[in-house]
């Protein structure tokens, strides 16, 4: 007899559509400068923000609506998709080079950003791969190897963009899922050294990693190049206090701050709405972690289970990557805050991936 699904996890859908209303604010405060100068319309970023929250909601309502066994069948597709279009993405005439990285495919005025792709991807493919072999997860060999061949193709080839900062995200994902999974706790601490050991490697083999590294220790050192951003956000963070320097006043803003609206949103949010303003968006994604932990730990089945717990680490490792190298708390990465940055791919499949998880909530033991 099927289960008829109840309604979604109200709470949950609360703190993303709050997330999303705080985004588009600070979107438009923060954007507003550079936009003026850089295109004539103070309102250029908020308007096509407006356009990915509203795509992006849409494709929630639909997913939200979707049994969520359904992606089983397209785990493998869209992994392979996934790989192929980050293959393409490196080769020059297709890739795009933005800021000195290749993380873009270009169609025409649209830009799509594969590794995006691949967070969402990974998550459906370890949840569907997990759960099969689930009398395996005991075995090194045969239920932790399988994941580890896969994820170090996808971890490459995002490394190789550059972008550390999502080949993180989704390595710290995936060793969560085994964790959910059932894997067994030696073979988990021997895949965190092995880890450890890589990104050190990924560090030190590339000059420009170092330099982050080392201006992320002493910013000061180097002021005016790579301790830049660092020292404007925390410039930023500072100058808001309690309860900030007003909505739209920033100073950092007016060009000292490079990327405002993207990677360091958060350093404005914190200088124009305060103390008061980062505790809120910080416990809002609180809310949404409880929550989204809550629904993995409910769900009716395994395959349930690692989905949510899958979609829900993906979502708050990004915010908290963003937030520790705001506030000086680690290198910077380059990695967007969920739901309040400008962007369209990230948003747009963020988004589709909260719909995922919402549906499983609609089919939990206990609401």
């Amino acid at each position: 007899m099927a289960v008829r699904p109840k309604s979604p996890d109200f709470i949950l859908f609360f703190a993303v559509i709050a997330l999303l209303s705080v985004g588009v604010v600070m979107v438009y405060s923060s954007s507003a400068v550079s936009a003026y100068v850089n295109f004539d319309d103070s309102y250029y970023f908020l308007k096509r923000q407006l356009i990915w929250v509203t795509l992006g909601i849409t494709v929630m309502l639909v997913t939200l609506n979707v049994d969520y066994h359904v992606w089983r069948k397209f785990a493998k597709p869209t992994l392979l998709l996934t790989i192929v279009l980050l293959i393409l993405v490196l080769v020059p005439g297709f890739g795009k080079v933005v800021n000195g990285a290749r993380r873009w495919l270009g169609f025409g005025s649209l830009y799509l950003q594969p590794s995006e792709i691949a967070k969402l991807s990974m998550v459906l493919y370890s949840s569907a791969s997990l759960a099969r072999n689930q009398e395996k997860i005991s075995s090194f060999i045969k239920g932790v190897v399988p994941q580890l061949l896969i994820l170090l193709v996808i971890f490459g080839l995002i490394l190789k963009e550059p972008d550390l900062g999502t080949a993180l995200a989704i390595g710290g994902t995936v060793f969560i899922l085994l964790f959910t999974a059932g894997a067994r706790l030696s073979h988990l601490t021997s895949l965190g050294l092995v880890g450890v050991t890589g990104i050190i490697a990924a560090i030190l083999l590339e000059p420009y990693r170092l330099k982050r590294l080392l201006a992320f220790n002493d910013p000061w050192a180097d002021p005016l190049n790579t301790g830049y951003h660092i020292i404007q956000s925390l410039y930023a963070l500072g100058s808001g206090g309690l309860f900030g320097v007003g909505l739209g006043r920033s100073r950092e803003k007016f060009l000292y701050l490079p990327e405002p609206h993207t990677d360091f949103i958060f350093a404005i949010l914190g200088e124009e709405l305060g103390f008061i303003g980062t505790v809120t968006v910080i416990l809002l994604f609180f809310l949404f972690a409880w929550r989204g932990f809550k629904i993995a730990i409910s769900a009716p089945d395994i395959y349930g289970s690692l989905l949510a717990a899958g979609l829900t680490t993906m979502i708050i490792m990004q915010a908290l990557m963003n937030i520790a190298v705001v506030t000086a708390s680690m290198p910077v990465t380059g990695i967007p805050l969920p739901f309040i940055s400008f962007g369209g791919s990230a948003l747009i499949f963020t988004l589709f991936g909260v719909g995922i998880l919402l549906n499983v909530s609609r089919y939990i033991h206990d609401k």
